[in-house]
């Protein structure tokens, strides 16, 4: 790639950059730097296109070659606050997953290209291929169901309860401020194993109740439907083998686009008799509570002459039976509109979603529909790009059931072919996702990046008499107890600095000594959140019982 055209890619990545910060409404300091940043790189590229190209790029004072620092396009840094945030999520699914009884592995970030292959529908364009580097062909993982059973497989195993957190890779339009990113985290329960009907799946979806009500998400609905179902609604519709896939894809398309869209999509570009989209449109288009979608599917003859079907909604008619048992019926819904795109699903399939978001277009010509995927949202002029504003969150949690993945793994490790099933059934969170959501709601003033419980601050310090060895003193004692504790790493810091920074940080307790204290084997223990007059200076305890009191009013005992 000549220098020009390389100067042209980043200024498109960067115009990217400016586009994203402007429909998140970016402060505008930060907005002013990347517009910069922007603007740098065309005058750039104006001077080494002068001259026939052959001009130098400019160069930076110390000598070295100038250049955009940024981030790749659909990754992002998290500040020490967002981290927090994070952090408090990632404990919470854990809590969750632990409480289940689940244990965790961990495997590759890549894997063997021939392994992700032909998994992931009309997304395996999505996955990224990594040079050749030693004789094998790689990938970049593109979710953790996969590895985990190739793991399985390999390790030929019968059964376990496993959760994953990891990050994940999709070569997808990034909307980073609605979650949607090209490196991002998933967290994942799935449970491998032969056991009766639809007893794990149940669980799962129990997990991700438990999971999105600790995590307080705002008002969702987890949607439900059947492979088996779905297969026999194609079927008796008159779908060629050869097209379910396909039609499958664009069935999952109902919540972003109107019927008359996705039907356009079946006949126009999957090439679907007319006939055959409109019997599809006649039951794909039935959501309701699982009771009365059961009893609505029960009383079509022909969808119930299919032994798949009978299969899929008496399946379906446990789910909501253990449902009940575990008060989650509340929370799902039967919807034959869903249909999961990926190939691997064999049974129950379910995506919990916002409820404000779970609303379908009526028609073609009503309110675009705000997803990425439609060309209506993307910026005039600009294919490629995404307008963040038209951009809905979209599933926050999805999985279901996959009989026949690990089987396709452990028929590759026999020279003839035996396969070994082990029944699977998941589900996965998409943090990024639910990150954004959390973070809406939070007052970034009010957000603790740290886990310090105490600040160690001096009186009255000075360059003749510095204070510093009496605090490293004291937080070595804060240490030894196991209190979270800090102090200004000065010799004479200005004692409003010390009380500026334990505010800043939000930490709660300070531990304050001066030469009096230090002669009367005494310290004041103070409330930071408090600034009435009884808390001003802090309440005097003894050196020696300093530890038991900050543990009570720590709650640490």
């Amino acid at each position: 790639m000549s220098d020009i055209e390389q100067l042209k890619k980043q200024i498109e990545e960067q115009g990217g950059v400016v586009r994203e910060l402007k429909a998140a409404k970016a402060e505008k300091a930060q907005l002013d730097e990347q517009v910069a940043l922007l603007l740098a790189l065309k005058k750039k590229l104006q001077i080494a296109s002068s001259g026939n190209g052959e001009a130098e790029a400019p160069k930076k004072k110390s000598g070295g070659d100038a250049f955009v620092l940024k981030v790749p396009k659909g990754t992002k840094d998290y500040t020490p606050k967002e981290m927090s945030v994070r952090t408090e999520i990632f404990r919470t699914i854990v809590s969750v997953f632990e409480k289940h009884g689940a244990v965790t592995i961990d495997t590759p970030v890549f894997e063997l290209k021939e392994i992700l292959v032909g998994k992931y529908g009309e997304d395996s364009k999505l996955i990224y291929d990594l040079k050749d580097q030693g004789g094998e062909e790689c990938s970049l993982r593109y979710d953790l169901t996969v590895p985990f059973a190739r793991y399985v497989a390999l390790n030929k195993l019968d059964n376990i309860k496993r959760y994953h957190l990891a990050k994940v890779y999709r070569r997808d339009q990034p909307a980073i401020t609605k979650g949607r990113m090209r490196e991002f985290y998933q967290c994942d329960y799935d449970i491998a194993g032969s056991y009766d009907a639809m007893i794990p799946d149940a669980e799962c979806v129990r997990v991700a109740v438990d999971v999105l009500r600790q995590l307080d998400v705002g008002k969702f609905v987890i949607k439900l439907n059947h492979r088996k179902v779905l297969d026999a609604i194609f079927e008796v519709s008159g779908v060629p083998a050869d097209k379910v896939r396909a039609i499958s894809s664009a069935v999952d398309k109902l919540d972003k686009a109107s019927w008359a869209e996705v039907r356009r999509e079946m006949t126009e570009e999957k090439g679907l008799d007319a006939a055959a989209a409109d019997r599809i449109g006649e039951y794909v288009q039935i959501s309701g509570s699982g009771e009365d979608v059961l009893e609505q599917l029960q009383a079509l003859p022909e969808l119930m002459a299919s032994a798949k079907a009978q299969e899929g909604v008496r399946d379906m008619g446990l789910f909501f039976k253990y449902a009940r048992i575990y008060g989650i019926l509340d929370y799902v819904s039967f919807d034959m509109s869903l249909a999961r795109g990926l190939d691997y699903y064999t049974g129950v399939i379910y995506e919990a979603v916002l409820v404000e978001e779970n609303v379908r277009p009526a028609t073609a010509e009503a309110q675009q529909p705000p997803v990425a995927a439609t060309k209506k949202s993307r910026k005039k002029g600009k294919e490629d790009e995404v307008d963040e504003s038209q951009v809905r969150v979209g599933s926050i949690a999805a999985g279901g059931r996959y009989d026949q993945l690990v089987g396709m793994f452990s028929s590759a490790m026999h020279a003839k072919g035996k396969r070994t099933d082990v029944p699977c059934v998941g589900i996965s969170f998409g943090v990024e996702r639910i990150f954004s959501l959390v973070m809406a709601r939070r007052e970034e003033q009010e957000i603790k990046a740290n886990r310090t419980q105490v600040y160690v601050i001096s009186l009255g310090d000075s360059a003749e008499n510095s204070l510093v060895e009496e605090r490293m003193r004291v937080a070595a004692e804060l240490w030894d107890a196991g209190i979270a504790a800090e102090f200004a790493y000065k010799l004479a810091p200005r004692t409003q600095k010390q009380f500026d920074a334990c505010d800043l940080a939000i930490i709660p307790w300070a531990v304050i000594i001066g030469k009096d204290e230090i002669d009367q084997g005494m310290v004041k223990i103070k409330n930071m959140s408090q600034k009435d007059e009884q808390e001003k200076g802090g309440v005097a305890v003894s050196r020696s019982n300093m530890i038991s009191e900050l543990r009570r009013r720590l709650k640490m005992n």
